[in-house]
């Protein structure tokens, strides 16, 4: 697997396929084998990269803790640069949507389209973030993530639809980080300390120029549609689409939706930015 050199740390990557480039970014607790479905489909037409976000995957730990979203935009914007990606764009769920918005407003230049899928323009609500940082807690306490915690975590990310059509998904996430290594969790922690104590740019959303997609699983608790439906409205002409039978995971639970979706997207927003 490839790798780039970032603040002395490495970040690791996926590569597939030929084109204009988009760059993937996954979600907390993922990794970039999150996107196969997607890449599988587009890289037949582009090129698609997905990087590793700190902690995540292969990647080495993050240089400080919290590690800001902001921090992370800086990072992956260097990441393109040393990529030679003058031109590309963004698709990102969760965290992946909340650095991909900052690299379009920073880089306006750069972002040709943008694709943000359950995930939040606003700072953390209160009430959840207590909750997440009570859980990280609890992580930091065990050195692990402890299985009633495993269960707890899978409404956040699972719509009940998904549990009930595909129980192996929502068991080999849970597999995924019960098998976390013990000295990676103060860096994945780190990160997500970063993601919930974020600062807002709802009032930023209106210099977006990128052609952009807003999409939403129906019954996402974690990052919920209202959530969607403000930054769509925020946006000049962003397109919003709700996603029924999905939650946080939006493109694993429905990717018979999520990537024709996409797929038709992409195609229009580049034809239109070339």
């Amino acid at each position: 697997m490839p790798e780039v050199v970032i603040r002395g740390r490495r970040m690791f990557y996926e590569a597939c396929g030929e084109g204009f480039p988009v760059l993937f970014g996954h979600s907390y607790l993922w990794d970039a084998g999150m996107w196969a479905p997607q890449v599988e489909a587009l890289s037949r037409t582009y090129r698609c990269i997905v990087p590793e976000i700190w902690a995540h995957g292969r990647s080495d730990l993050p240089p400080a803790s919290p590690y800001s979203v902001d921090a992370l935009a800086e990072d992956l914007w260097a990441f393109a640069q040393a990529l030679g990606l003058e031109r590309f764009a963004v698709v990102g769920l969760s965290v992946g949507g909340m650095w991909g918005m900052r690299l379009a407003l920073a880089h306006p230049e750069a972002v040709a389209a943008l694709v943000l899928m359950d995930t939040d323009a606003g700072e953390e609500p209160e009430e959840s973030r207590q909750r997440y940082f009570a859980m990280m807690a609890m992580v930091e306490q065990a050195g692990a993530l402890p299985p009633p915690l495993l269960e707890a975590l899978v409404p956040f990310f699972f719509s009940p639809a998904t549990v009930q059509r595909n129980p192996d998904l929502v068991a080999r996430f849970q597999a995924s980080l019960a098998a976390i290594p013990p000295e990676r969790l103060p860096g994945i922690l780190a990160v997500g300390r970063g993601i919930f104590s974020r600062s807002s740019v709802l009032d930023r959303l209106g210099e977006i120029r990128a052609p952009t997609l807003v999409v939403v699983g129906a019954d996402d608790v974690s990052r919920p549609p209202h959530e969607a439906e403000r930054m769509a409205r925020a946006i000049p002409g962003a397109r919003l689409e709700i996603i029924p039978g999905a939650g946080h995971i939006v493109n694993l639970e429905r990717p018979e939706v999520v990537t024709p979706l996409l797929e038709a997207f992409l195609r229009e927003a580049l034809r239109r930015a070339a």
